[in-house]
């Protein structure tokens, strides 16, 4: 991939967040690779810094619920990746508002804002792209998760009208929809099921997690990011609102 694609993004600039780690990490590599220069932003600011390194992009160390932090992003972004998310599991009833509110301004809010700001970049160069990582949970619901199934809804919503207003713009917006994907959000619900159910985390994986899955296993980060560099790619250029 990287030999096929190392100069298909020189020249633009990507932001992703929640880039230290898991599928943000993975996107920032395979955006760097395509010749992309990439600001890395995440709350945990030795790991973004440790990926800036790698992929020489720049460590943006933002906490995505804080607002005005938010708003002092870069907006001349081509390519935004929306990846940052947190997870709570409890029964509606059992789910702490302030819990609620944190997950809907870091996936939901956020997310909104930084489009605000970078799009009128976008449109001012007639190109753009917008990939917002939603999850399986942005299409059906599980128990237990109100705040992340709402969230990841809201950000499909969103995702369509970016789509619309972007169209004429050369500007395309795109949902990616993975299942379970092996990072460390993931494994720590792997772990806490274990404890919950009082079996192995391979039985979580089997039993719970893929049980209703085509393919029976995690998928992997760097999957994900091929996902999205391809949606960044010319032959990609007719697709939004997908």
């Amino acid at each position: 991939m990287e030999s096929t694609h190392a100069s298909m993004l020189a020249g633009r600039k990507a932001l992703v967040t929640g880039a230290a780690s898991g599928i943000g990490r993975a996107c920032a590599h395979a955006l760097a690779n395509a010749g992309a220069a990439v600001y890395v932003v995440d709350r945990a600011a030795e790991a973004a810094k440790d990926v800036a390194e790698q992929i020489g992009g720049t460590a943006l160390v933002v906490d995505l619920s804080d607002a005005t932090a938010v708003d002092a992003l870069p907006d001349d972004a081509d390519i935004v990746v929306n990846n940052a998310g947190l997870q709570h599991v409890a029964p509606i009833h059992e789910f702490p508002p302030e819990r609620f509110a944190l997950i809907q301004q870091v996936m939901v809010e956020a997310p909104f804002r930084i489009l605000r700001r970078t799009l009128p970049h976008m449109y001012a160069g007639r190109w753009g792209r917008i990939v917002n990582i939603s999850s399986v949970h942005g299409l059906r619901a599980s128990a237990y998760k109100s705040a992340y199934v709402t969230a990841k809804h809201a950000l499909e919503g969103l995702s369509k009208v970016v789509a619309l207003e972007g169209a004429p713009h050369g500007v395309t917006s795109n949902c990616v929809n993975p299942g379970y994907v092996r990072t460390p959000l993931v494994e720590g619900q792997i772990a806490a099921q274990a404890q919950a159910h009082g079996i192995s985390e391979e039985e979580v994986v089997d039993r719970i997690l893929l049980d209703r899955t085509a393919i029976k296993r995690l998928i992997e980060p760097e999957e994900v990011a091929a996902a999205v560099l391809w949606l960044c790619a010319p032959a990609a250029a007719g697709i939004t609102g997908a």
